[in-house]
């Protein structure tokens, strides 16, 4: 008969002074460390687990912490870049209005050069020509005593088109980086290829593709009042033309900086943009007004 094996653990009383015999196995002993083990390795874990998962929540702030920084960044370069283009655009006005002045001053001075000119009688074609450029001077002449209609109907009181109120002027959530910014018009809600009228009668000073804005048109009311009609599908008008209020001057679109279609209109005074509600409110007794007109 096999004899089973074991450990002995004598205990002793201190103060009885009684001894105490405890027999055990050796396959319980074995339990006992294969138990210690198990609980090692599963601290260990839980450990390991720990630090791998504080290390990921450092990474993630770190990451945070350069998002936001890159975020930051970017919202200076755009405000950068709209300021630039704003400059942009004021210097392209004024060149073209530059350019306009100087050759209307030409032809009405004539070259200064006299042994440049060639024969001194003119031809017949520079007698015509001579001929309609005095006819349109005192046309010109004649449209100072009677004032013009676009010098009456000069605020911008129409609405460009018969849409919803998407998003106001002044502070908003930015719909890209959905940030706070400053949104400098109203947005009106049209599908791609509704008719935009002009707000008031003008002349058109851009009619391009700009950044931001997509296919851009500006008309200039006079006295430093301006409006923009942004994010168009076609444009209708070419820079210099002038217009009449409620004349179609584009096709509205989603061209530009959007997020879906739409018409950016706006109001600038000096450059500076103002709250287009003050004229479009009154935009009732607008058209009243416009139906006195005789065309």
């Amino acid at each position: 008969m096999k004899q089973e094996s074991y450990f002995i653990v004598v205990l002793a009383h201190s103060f009885h002074g009684r001894l105490r015999r405890l027999h055990i196995p050796h396959q319980a002993v074995y339990v006992v460390l294969a138990f210690a083990v198990l609980g090692l390795f599963s601290v260990l874990g839980a450990v390991g687990s720990y630090a791998r998962m504080a290390w990921k929540v450092a990474n993630y702030n770190s990451l945070q912490k350069q998002f936001d920084s890159l975020r930051d960044q970017y919202a200076r370069l755009e405000k950068s870049n709209v300021q630039k283009n704003e400059q942009l655009a004021t210097l392209q006005l004024l060149a073209s209005e530059v350019t306009l002045a100087y050759g209307v001053k030409q032809k009405l001075e004539g070259p200064a050069d006299i042994s440049a000119e060639g024969a001194l009688l003119p031809s017949f074609q520079e007698t015509l020509e001579n001929y309609d450029f005095l006819k349109s001077a005192q046309m010109s002449r004649n449209f100072r005593k009677f004032p013009r209609l676009w010098q009456v109907n000069v605020r911008p009181s129409l609405w460009p088109l018969q849409g919803r109120l998407l998003s106001t002027f002044g502070k908003r959530t930015d719909p890209f980086s959905g940030e706070g910014a400053f949104h400098t018009g109203v947005d009106l809600s049209a599908g791609v290829g509704t008719p935009v009228k002009a707000a008031a009668d003008g002349v058109v000073s851009v009619a391009e593709v700009y950044s931001g804005y997509g296919r851009l048109v500006v008309v200039d009311h006079g006295n430093g009042l301006q409006t923009y009609y942004a994010h168009l599908s076609h444009i209708n008008v070419v820079p210099g033309q002038e217009i009449r209020r409620g004349q179609i001057v584009a096709l509205s679109g989603a061209s530009g900086r959007v997020t879906s279609p739409h018409l950016h209109y706006e109001v600038r005074q000096g450059g500076t943009p103002i709250n287009p509600y003050i004229f479009l409110a009154r935009s009732a007794s607008g058209e009243a007004a416009a139906k006195d007109l005789p065309f």
